[in-house]
């Protein structure tokens, strides 16, 4: 593709739960996100599975490889026996870097590369059966870059799977954003970062959801208002002076299978 302008919005997290399925479909089909990344290891799963079904064109499917369970009040486990990869409940790790020491986190542990392999291996398979618009792999907590040898199991997998692994190495560049303090409300941010997108490859990634109690009760941790924020940007997403913005400057959106 030989747009002078193309940006690639990711939808991450479906499947983790009821309200992010909601949302993301949402930002599929009546917003901007062109691409959506599933978790397979979480309980809505199957729900997102059937929510994906006869995407619109130009929209596709990654799998948001999972490593960690990071909300406390919602917990996943893996599909396979990976014991050096859980917690003492069969939980994954509720991190991958440690915020002191003795943190029970990933990078802790004495984590065994052939396990991570088998995880990874079950989700991408789990996923391949059930959604033929796959076509990528993406890092939940950015797990690729826990250790060179994740990473570069990663990169073996996407060849050996035929799924497209790295936006950036294609060239993409994250979209500059203003900082929150300065503008609260997403989609001005939204609005002033494409009013200013230079031409290239830009990438958006983020987490569509809705402000409901469901979300309230999973990630609304430590004061802060994460349900709020997930639903403004869904709200972003779906904005019609956004999208106005993005006809008007001929922002050419696209898919992982369609970047150039």
């Amino acid at each position: 593709m030989t747009a002078e302008i193309q940006l690639l919005v990711r939808a991450d997290d479906i499947g983790s739960s009821h309200a992010a399925n909601l949302a993301c479909v949402k930002a599929l089909r009546d917003g901007i996100a062109r691409s959506v990344e599933i978790m397979a290891p979480c309980s809505w799963f199957p729900e997102a599975v059937s929510l994906l079904k006869d995407l619109p064109a130009g929209r596709d499917v990654g799998v948001h490889l999972t490593l960690t369970s990071e909300w406390p009040n919602v917990k996943w486990r893996p599909l396979t026996h990976c014991p050096s990869l859980t917690d003492e409940l069969g939980y994954f790790l509720p991190r991958i870097w440690p915020r002191f020491d003795g943190d029970l986190c990933l990078r802790n542990r004495p984590w065994k590369r052939d396990e991570v392999e088998a995880e990874f291996r079950a989700q991408i398979e789990l996923c391949q059966a059930q959604l033929p618009e796959l076509n990528h792999l993406s890092y939940h907590m950015g797990c690729n870059d826990a250790d060179p040898r994740i990473g570069t199991l990663c990169r073996e997998l996407a060849v050996e799977y035929e799924l497209a692994a790295d936006p950036f190495a294609a060239g993409f560049k994250s979209i500059p954003l203003a900082p929150k303090s300065e503008i609260a409300n997403t989609t001005e941010r939204l609005h002033q970062a494409l009013s200013c997108l230079q031409p290239g490859k830009w990438i958006l990634i983020d987490h569509p959801s809705l402000d409901n109690e469901e979300m309230q009760g999973i990630c609304n941790v430590n004061g802060r208002k994460i349900a709020r924020e997930r639903q403004h940007f869904t709200d972003a997403c779906c904005s019609p002076s956004l999208l106005e913005l993005i006809r008007h400057r001929n922002i050419q959106l696209v898919s992982y299978a369609a970047r150039g």
